[in-house]
């Protein structure tokens, strides 16, 4: 089997203003991509810039899918770590729209072995339930939204924090008063902190019963997330300093944190978050599935990995829901309430909408 041609697409995707510590989305700025073979197989991938965050913007992604897409030409899919290891020899770093790429080699050879993704990957079906996330807002907008949340049949929530420390403290206080004890509570500052503000807040919010905190602080004090760590009544969960295994590696031996957050556009997809989740296994330490804006596309990958990584106890897999204007895709992920599931179909199991595609600016290679 040989890559024959690659399909690019400007997936953006028209969403409520959603807010983190550092800064406002207004779209979700996706790009698909659709990786086509002489034997009449197609994969396909999606990815979700957050420039805030990861560095990449949709037009670094579509730049650099141009030349991935190129060196691919020719060469067989079913290799998944030779094809990818094209990519890391090409250009380092870019891990948002790499994960596009390895989605849909996963998705070809999953499809070639005539198996759901899940299965291919050797997992099996099990109860997924995810949290909401609530976007940063006035305490008592933040209040009100989880109310809503938990009138819809919600039982998990997560707080986006990290902006102004005392503001920050009454917006978990109002929640908690709001929803009731029985509710879980998760915190994510997306490095919004310093480490005194970190330690203050996590002391004082402990009293909330607070299940864990991503990311407390500012990646670059990762140094001293250790001392943090080992201070804080409320369990740490590292995401934004931990990309790749080696990062696992590291914060699982500095005893820097409770917990991993794995995301695609960080590990540059399904490949590297493996070796993240075997790193993680052989530790003992739990690992949560994250997303940044995807689609139901990618987030069917998400899923597909998770009931394939036992070591996968956390679920934040909502990103559809949070404000997403339109769903461009066809099969794939299924909410039922809060509990997700993905069909066994051959592959992710999941399509763009060929209507919205015609609305995107696109590419082939």
């Amino acid at each position: 089997m040989k890559i024959t041609h690659t399909e690019i697409y400007r997936f953006s995707i028209p969403m409520e203003p959603f807010v983190i510590a550092t800064g406002t989305m207004h779209f979700a700025q996706n790009v698909l991509i659709r990786v086509y073979t002489d034997s009449g197989i197609h994969g396909i991938g999606e990815c979700s810039a957050f420039p805030m965050i990861v560095g990449e913007t949709q037009d670094t992604c579509l730049a650099m899918a141009k030349d991935f897409a190129q060196i691919w030409i020719g060469k067989d899919p079913l290799d998944i770590p030779e094809r990818m290891n094209d990519l890391l020899g090409y250009a380092d770093h870019n891990s948002t729209i790499k994960s596009a790429f390895d989605m849909a080699l996963f998705d070809i050879a999953a499809k070639h072995a005539d198996l759901p993704l899940y299965k291919f990957l050797g997992g099996q079906k099990r109860t997924i339930e995810t949290d909401m996330t609530i976007g940063i807002d006035t305490p008592e907008g933040m209040a009100k939204t989880a109310l809503k949340y938990q009138s819809q049949g919600c039982r998990i929530i997560k707080i986006k924090l990290g902006k102004k420390i005392h503001d920050d403290i009454e917006r978990v206080k109002q929640i908690r008063t709001a929803v009731g004890d029985d509710m879980i509570l998760r915190l994510d500052a997306n490095q919004g902190w310093s480490f005194d503000d970190a330690l203050f807040a996590l002391t004082e919010l402990e009293k909330y019963n607070i299940e864990f905190c991503e990311q407390p602080m500012r990646t670059w004090y990762d140094d001293r997330l250790p001392e943090l760590n080992v201070n804080s009544p409320i369990k740490l969960m590292a995401d934004e300093s931990c990309y790749n295994h080696h990062d696992a590696r590291k914060l699982i031996n500095s005893q820097s944190t409770s917990y991993l957050n794995i995301k695609f556009s960080k590990s540059g997809g399904i490949l590297e978050a493996q070796k993240i989740h075997e790193e993680a296994l052989q530790k003992g330490v739990k690992c949560m599935i994250g997303s940044m804006l995807e689609s139901r596309i990618a987030l069917s990958a998400n899923l597909h990995f998770a009931l394939a990584s036992p070591n996968v106890e956390f679920f934040d897999l909502d990103t559809c829901l949070l404000g997403h204007l339109v769903d461009p895709v066809v099969g794939g992920l299924t909410y039922d309430g809060y509990f997700l599931d993905v069909p066994d179909k051959p592959g992710i199991g999941a399509e763009a909408d060929e209507f919205f595609l015609e609305t995107c600016e696109s590419w082939t290679i």
